[in-house]
């Protein structure tokens, strides 16, 4: 009796220990053939966010991680060939995070009319004790020439909403340092990266 409760204390604290981790899931979706390193501009995928200091403040950890990979970002008001169309999206839920997001490459994915939607959630009620927070970068590299979706990537996180790591620019940084990981990444393969 006793050997079974250390087992099952044991196994619970080992649980405990992944929850205060939370994982990050990443999907990379590419046509498989090689990305040129050049100029690239970091812009919204929604209009609206355009201006925005919140989106200013992703674009720049996307562009860094971008200038990490090789790519150097156009300056100023240059338009490039390259393009790099960013959202984020944030939701606030009550439990523990629920079950990971599943993705796959529907019509449209690689194509002029991409389907992708978001925007900021922001939450009504008081920051409880129980919220928790969910934020997902998606990145879609582009020709501006021909609007063809070159390299598209996803990543999601989850966690309670307070603690470190749920403030929106430091999630923002975990999911592009991810979903930049061994740039381009296996095409379609969800990984989950801690």
């Amino acid at each position: 009796m006793r050997s079974t409760l250390s087992v099952a204390l044991l196994g619970a604290l080992a649980l405990a220990g992944c929850a205060s981790q939370p994982k990050t899931e990443v999907t990379r979706f590419h046509l498989n053939q090689p990305i040129a390193r050049g100029q690239i501009t970091v812009e919204p995928l929604l209009p609206a966010d355009r201006g925005s200091p919140e989106f200013q403040a992703y674009a720049n950890v996307v562009g860094a991680e971008l200038a990490r990979l090789g790519f150097t970002e156009a300056p100023g008001l240059t338009k490039s060939e390259q393009v790099a169309a960013v959202v984020v999206d944030r939701a606030f839920f009550d439990g523990p995070p629920r079950s990971s997001f599943s993705l796959g490459l529907g019509g449209g994915t690689f194509g002029r009319h991409t389907g992708i939607g978001g925007g900021v959630s922001v939450p009504v009620a008081g920051n409880r004790p129980s919220q928790y927070v969910s934020t997902r970068l998606t990145v879609q590299i582009k020709r501006r020439s021909d609007s063809t979706t070159i390299w598209e990537g996803r990543a999601q996180t989850s966690g309670r909403f307070g603690e470190p790591g749920s403030q929106p620019t430091d999630a923002v940084q975990k999911l592009a340092t991810a979903m930049f990981q061994d740039f381009p990444g296996v095409s379609g393969r969800t990984i989950t990266v801690k």
